[in-house]
């Protein structure tokens, strides 16, 4: 069972969050989108959930989600990823339609992405980490992954009593293999093939899903974004019922930068949609 922190009652609102990240990543988010039931799981292998023997495929973090949300009874709700947390709503938004009241999103793989979607620096770092040998000395042997993650991966660099806490469930090598499988798993030019055909399968329902409010909220000033004004585009001009609103200066992580701008943009979202 997923670890997952909760306050409020109502509707059920739940924030995915990303790679490096945990239910940590939320904690400057949540006390500011008010009423509703929030729920922030740590991923399978990440934060406080368990690091079972697994691949830590996409699929695995998928059937481990599924069950999470089956064993709390979580319909109606409403979605909120970041990161791969985005990818994970989206998957199961398109496998449960009838649950699902709303979905919100920002830096997340809204496609299949060519290699040329990525800065330079993004594609060297991530054809490294495919390469056998060389992925495992960056992210098991070092935890430079996941410090830049906080450091670089921002605008302003997490305070250190904030990054201790991001690198405490990965004290280990092993303890980081969830890390080194997540990054390896980015699709590019087609591969992994299994996951190419999950986001195609899940822009199919983003594309369709007309009566299901949607949220991006987008970033700029940070060459680690994933999400800049060509990918909105694409996002504005493929996704049905889509919001598109920007949300200042901000990296990747963009909860630790715009924390109370995510919050009321999602806020007003769902009181503009009546989806609490």
């Amino acid at each position: 069972m997923l670890h997952h922190e909760e306050t409020g009652a109502g509707v059920p609102i739940v924030f995915l969050h990303g790679n490096p990240g945990s239910s940590y990543s939320w904690r400057h988010v949540l006390p500011h989108v008010g009423p509703g039931r929030l729920l922030a799981p740590d991923l399978i292998g990440m934060g406080r959930s368990p690091k079972p023997d697994i691949a830590y495929t996409f699929a695995d973090h998928a059937g481990h989600l599924d069950a999470w949300f089956d064993a709390l009874g979580l319909d109606e709700a409403v979605l909120v990823g970041h990161d791969w947390g985005g990818a994970l709503a989206f998957d199961w938004a398109a496998r449960h339609p009838g649950r699902v009241r709303g979905l919100a999103f920002f830096e997340t793989m809204v496609k299949p992405m060519a290699w040329d979607d990525l800065s330079p620096q993004a594609a060297e770092r991530s054809r490294k980490i495919r390469t056998p040998g060389v992925g495992e000395e960056m992210v098991l042997t070092q935890d430079l992954f996941i410090r830049q993650a906080f450091t670089g991966g921002v605008r302003t660099p997490v305070a250190e009593a904030d990054l201790a806490a991001h690198l405490s469930p990965f004290p280990t090598p092993e303890s980081r293999r969830p890390v080194l499988a997540w990054a390896r798993q980015l699709p590019l030019g087609g591969d992994p093939a299994e996951l190419v055909a999950r986001i195609e399968a899940y822009d199919e329902w983003l594309a369709g899903s007309e009566r299901t409010p949607k949220l991006l909220m987008t970033f700029e000033g940070s060459p680690t974004l994933l999400i800049g004004e060509k990918m909105a585009q694409w996002c504005a001009e493929h996704i049905a019922a889509l919001e598109v609103v920007a949300c200042g200066e901000a990296g990747h992580h963009a909860q630790e930068d715009r924390p109370k701008e995510i919050a009321a943009e999602i806020a007003g979202w769902l009181d503009r949609h009546g989806l609490r």
